[in-house]
């Protein structure tokens, strides 16, 4: 109730000063977005930076859009051997902002740098799935597989491994220790970095495609969503961007949707929001125990008190939406008493004088761990704690530091965890992937099924395999499986969120929730 409270007279503040901004600035021609966090290192075949940033220098060799995969650096390929051989013909046209050409051997050595750190690619199986690569002539690459994979073009095109950057910034003819610089071919060219304050983008006149109108785009940092918010109404940044409320809350957005002097704008469903239920654990090994808390947590009240209707119940981990996802399964409706059934029956005994269920001298306590630094999941997780406590649950709520979060899924040190799926395009068979590999905590909640081995090997199978109504019964036996064994608690299907300077134009979505269209945004003209 505080932080809903403090939510509230901050947007009333918001709106007082509204008043007074100073967004109309005569031609502008600089965007200035603020973000809780820095750029970071964005080498993009690692993974320490930013994916926006990545995404406004690096680029792919083919795209991924709401039509399908469309050429971008390759302007062709072909596919043969089976489906095990990609022959991809790149454009003439195209030069690194430090003038190098583009052309098969600079693409053939960012693949060899990726390929020299294999393990830490692994959760995508396309980096162990390539076999060899090969340069045909000077605009001509060849990619060999093992096995015929079937999404290789969109894991291509995601935001990172497999974007390009100028071999003039290599170390010792490799990126996995780090870069010299960051030098792409994109719309954008880094000029300026002061770490933790501020990353200033400037256009590449050089462009080979259709050249950004804005001529730079100041990155902000501002960890403080309450100072992102003031600034905003103050005319001091033109634009929030950020999905699951890492930018900016539910309550605050929807306060800002009734002010006309800002403009909002919604994302479709993008990714799933889910509890992740350690099956390893002393407590949470119990099937019985996690059927209950299935229908202990009463989603509508998240949605409508905490999410106010801008995201919708996930009956299921992934949409209907979700390529192979579509599956019909029952419904786990929210039922306090199904839920106090269940561990009764299961032999938890409520304690009357603690309000605590009992087990063998044990009590039923469990700990859900969330990222500290986002603006909803705390609210969420308090909102459960009180769901779990009238079933006779005690639910301890711990916020941690991002990178001690993300440690605690390497290790499995967890009872419950706050999880977001990746989205369209990761989703399904990207995400699925990285159930294989330890580093994950979908690996680590997972190793308490019986059927763990099973369920990775129909995986791999998965993905290497070419028959479409073959591939889409394997997806349905896992997903299946894994709606059984409750691994996951859905809650809803999240949203991306902007809140924007009403003189911007332009702004919109990509398909993936990591990456923010700066090139295609602009600035209305004084009159």
């Amino acid at each position: 109730m505080k932080t809903f409270l403090n939510s509230m007279l901050l947007i009333l503040l918001v709106i007082l000063v509204s008043g007074c901004n100073n967004q109309n600035k005569k031609n502008k021609d600089q965007l200035i977005y603020a973000s809780t966090k820095d750029i970071r290192d964005i080498n993009p075949h690692l993974y320490g930076g930013e994916m926006a940033a990545q995404n406004m220098l690096f680029e792919s060799l083919v795209i991924d859009t709401k039509d399908g995969i469309r050429p971008n650096l390759a302007k062709s390929w072909k596919i043969t051997n089976n489906g095990k051989t990609y022959i991809f013909k790149l454009r003439e046209d195209v030069k690194f902002s430090d003038g190098l050409i583009f052309d098969a051997n600079v693409v053939k050595s960012n693949f060899d740098a990726i390929l020299k750190n294999r393990v830490r690619h692994a959760w995508l199986e396309l980096v162990n799935e390539i076999k060899s690569t090969k340069v045909i002539d000077k605009f001509t690459f060849e990619l060999n597989l093992k096995n015929a994979y079937y999404p290789t073009l969109k894991e291509l095109a995601m935001t990172r491994p497999f974007r390009f950057i100028s071999t003039n910034c290599f170390k010792n003819k490799q990126t996995k220790y780090g870069v010299k610089c960051y030098v792409g071919t994109g719309p954008w060219i880094l000029k300026e970095h002061k770490k933790n304050d501020y990353a200033l983008f400037v256009r590449n006149d050089n462009y080979w495609n259709n050249k950004t109108k804005i001529k730079k785009v100041k990155w902000r940092v501002i960890p403080n969503h309450q100072s992102i918010l003031l600034s905003l109404q103050k005319g001091e940044i033109d634009l929030i961007f950020g999905a699951d409320g890492d930018m900016i809350n539910s309550d605050a957005f929807s306060m800002l949707q009734k002010d006309n002097k800002i403009k909002t704008k919604l994302s479709n469903p993008i990714a799933s929001r889910a509890i992740l239920i350690n099956t390893k654990r002393e407590i949470t090994k119990d099937l019985e125990v996690r059927k209950a808390l299935e229908h202990a947590i009463n989603k509508q009240a998240i949605i409508k008190g905490i999410l106010n209707n801008k995201e919708t119940i996930a009956n299921t981990l992934f949409s209907k939406t979700t390529p192979y996802c579509n599956i019909d399964l029952p419904i786990k409706t929210y039922n306090v008493n199904l839920a106090k059934k269940i561990l009764e029956n299961d032999g938890w005994v409520l304690n009357k004088n603690t309000n605590i269920r009992e087990k063998d001298g044990k009590q039923l306590i469990l700990k859900l761990y969330y990222n500290a630094n986002n603006a909803q999941e705390k609210t969420i997780s308090e909102y459960i704690q009180s769901n779990l406590k009238d079933i006779g649950i005690d639910l301890k709520i711990i916020g941690e530091e991002k990178q001690s979060f993300l440690d605690r899924q390497q290790n499995g040190n967890f009872d419950l965890q706050y999880s977001l799926s990746w989205g369209i395009p990761y989703d399904p068979q990207s995400y699925i992937s990285s159930w294989r590999i330890p580093s994950h905590g979908d690996y680590q909640a997972q190793l308490g099924l019986y059927k763990k081995e099973w369920l990775d090997k129909t995986i791999s199978d998965i993905l290497i395999e070419t028959n479409k109504e073959k591939r889409t019964k394997l997806y349905k036996e896992i997903f299946s499986y894994i709606y059984k064994e409750d691994v996951y608690i859905p809650l809803s299907y999240s949203r991306t969120k902007v809140v924007y300077n009403p003189i911007l134009k332009g702004v919109g979505f990509n398909l993936s929730q990591y990456e923010i269209p700066f090139e295609k945004m602009y600035f209305e003209k004084s009159k």
